[in-house]
């Protein structure tokens, strides 16, 4: 053995005992959960702001406990956990933000714009908070609340109004609580549309 290898001998046993203290990833899990909206857009249907009222969807803000793509679960009043084995394929306020685009687009015919292409015609401006966005296990619902601001076209003064929606779902795991939180979304999405109308 050489004076190179004799160096080298002491450093890969080294690391071969750290092998199974180190991870370099947390292990991904079986799926990666998601909203998909019920009243889709149509695809190849085209929109125009000669024709139509444009609106510009902000992003929500969103409390430290949803800032994440892990599900919060209200354990009680002042404790809160996550659920396990469940992860968002992208943080919520941006899922909820896209669902909202699509359901507004889709039920008021408007165009709706992100936040940077609304420079020339910004139109109608709704954003707000996304308070809850989780599992209540106290009750047993999955819940989402939006507190939402709206500014319409032209106008000097802002409209405000709370939305939650509450869906059962029994046992707690990935699938029922994407599926709850689906539906509960997509309820704010539709009341949050004919509040902004045509």
């Amino acid at each position: 053995m050489n004076h190179r290898s004799i160096k080298l001998l002491p450093a890969l046993l080294a690391m071969a005992s750290l092998t199974g203290c180190i991870s370099f990833g947390a292990t991904p899990p079986p799926m990666l959960l998601t909203l998909t909206a019920a009243t889709p857009l149509t695809p190849g249907q085209t929109s125009n702001s000669a024709s139509a009222a444009t609106i510009t969807i902000q992003l929500p803000s969103v409390p430290a406990a949803i800032a994440t793509v892990r599900v919060p679960v209200q354990t009680s009043p002042t404790s809160i956990a996550y659920v396990k084995d469940a992860q968002w394929s992208e943080p919520p306020a941006r899922l909820f933000a896209r669902l909202l685009a699509d359901t507004i687009g889709a039920k008021t015919g408007r165009v709706v714009l992100t936040p940077a292409q609304s420079f020339y015609d910004p139109g109608a401006r709704l954003g707000g908070e996304l308070r809850n966005f989780g599992v209540d296990a106290m009750t047993g619902d999955a819940v989402v609340t939006y507190d939402a601001t709206l500014s319409r076209s032209d106008a000097k003064v802002f409209e405000k109004r709370i939305f939650e929606a509450r869906e059962p779902i029994g046992t707690v795991t990935p699938q029922s609580t994407s599926e709850g939180l689906n539906r509960a979304a997509n309820r704010i999405a539709s009341e949050v549309a004919d509040w902004v109308g045509k």
